[in-house]
């Protein structure tokens, strides 16, 4: 009777320490985070109206046993609007120490401070200049902040969480017009690249990657990665094309602990 009980208690304790083994081992697993708009994930981002965002496909690129890639990009958003409709909060709550959260705003960021339609603008540039504005979609005050400004309270909470934050400029605008490749400076991949600089965290110039990989297209072959809906937004190959260049912007850090848990 005596050595049922011991036996017993033997696996009981066996049994709790594999237990706690696979909780400590699930709850080291790091996340990957990525926020941004329409552009790294658009609606749902299972490819509605054959428009596709590089979020969707990246995780093919991580070896997701040793790290979860989850997608909260939505379309739409700015830098502003993504913290101040909430999208911030609800992801900011599920971060902790050792995650990545990767960010791409600035297609929307160009927007009217203050329209009817959406009112998801920000001020020109990374400076700490604001205006007091009226918002007609929420129908009250609200001070508005530069894009810079914007950026830096992403990093500041990040970091403030034991997470590494990771700037990804935006990826460039379909070049094609009247069947020529014109490439052009895009302001707010500048802008990223000065707040990751100045915040002295890890940059991806993804505009950049893109645009030289463009560089050696031709316009028809460039026409493919695009919708016909507009010119901003990629298909499926250009999503894919994307995500590749953010890999390969990923793999040129030289200290960034992202890069173990690619494939």
């Amino acid at each position: 009777m005596k050595s049922t009980k011991y036996l017993y208690l033997i696996l009981l304790t066996a049994f709790i320490i594999f237990s706690s083994c696979i909780v400590l081992k699930q709850q080291a697993k790091p996340t990957l985070f990525l926020i941004g708009d329409s552009t790294v994930k658009n609606g749902k981002g299972k490819g509605d109206g054959s428009l596709w965002g590089w979020g969707s496909f990246i995780g093919n690129l991580f070896n997701t046993d040793k790290i979860t890639v989850e997608n909260d990009a939505l379309g739409g958003t700015s830098s502003r609007t993504f913290q101040t409709n909430g999208l911030w909060d609800a992801v900011l709550v599920k971060i902790k120490k050792g995650d990545f959260v990767m960010m791409q705003f600035g297609h929307n960021d160009s927007s009217p401070l203050d329209d009817t339609a959406r009112a998801r603008g920000t001020i020109k540039g990374i400076g700490m200049e604001s205006k007091d504005t009226y918002n007609p979609i929420k129908k009250k005050q609200e001070t508005v902040y530069t894009y810079g400004w914007y950026m830096r309270k992403f990093i500041n909470d990040v970091k403030a969480k034991g997470a590494t934050p990771i700037i990804c400029s935006s990826i460039p605008r379909n070049p094609v017009k009247d069947d020529q490749v014109v490439l052009v400076n895009d302001n707010y991949a500048g802008w990223a690249k000065e707040v990751a600089k100045a915040e002295k965290i890890d940059f991806i110039p993804l505009n950049k990657i893109i645009k030289d990989k463009y560089a050696a297209l031709s316009a028809t072959e460039i026409k493919n990665f695009f919708t016909e809906k507009d010119h901003t937004h990629t298909n499926e190959a250009g999503a894919k094309l994307n995500a590749a260049a953010v890999v390969a912007g990923l793999k040129s850090l030289p200290n960034n602990n992202l890069n173990q848990y690619l494939k």
